[in-house]
């Protein structure tokens, strides 16, 4: 059991309140994470990453144990909390602006 906390937009989006929590088969990566998070709210495909080359939006970030994972690679292993269940993965949308 995976949790991954999401942005407004993305929650309103898919028609979520609060956490969501995925069953990941395999190794809890982010890349199997969004996987299973595109694969339940299809919504959400392209929204989190590029249709073609899977890479993370410019504005939203990967955060889990208060690290940012955004420029991790997508197969690294996810902190061992994340992958127990005991902490969430968190998408957070980014502010940018001058």
């Amino acid at each position: 059991m995976i949790r991954v906390v999401l942005p407004y937009h993305l929650r309103t989006l898919a028609g979520v309140d609060g956490e969501v929590v995925l069953d990941v088969e395999g190794g809890v990566t982010q890349r199997a994470v969004i996987d299973a998070l595109e694969a339940r709210y299809p919504t959400l495909r392209g929204t989190i990453r590029d249709h073609a080359t899977h890479q993370r939006r410019p504005f939203l970030r990967f955060h889990a144990c208060e690290q940012d994972l955004s420029h991790e690679s997508p197969d690294a292993p996810l902190p061992d909390e994340v992958a127990a269940g005991k902490e969430p993965f968190q998408v957070v949308g980014a502010i940018a602006g001058g």
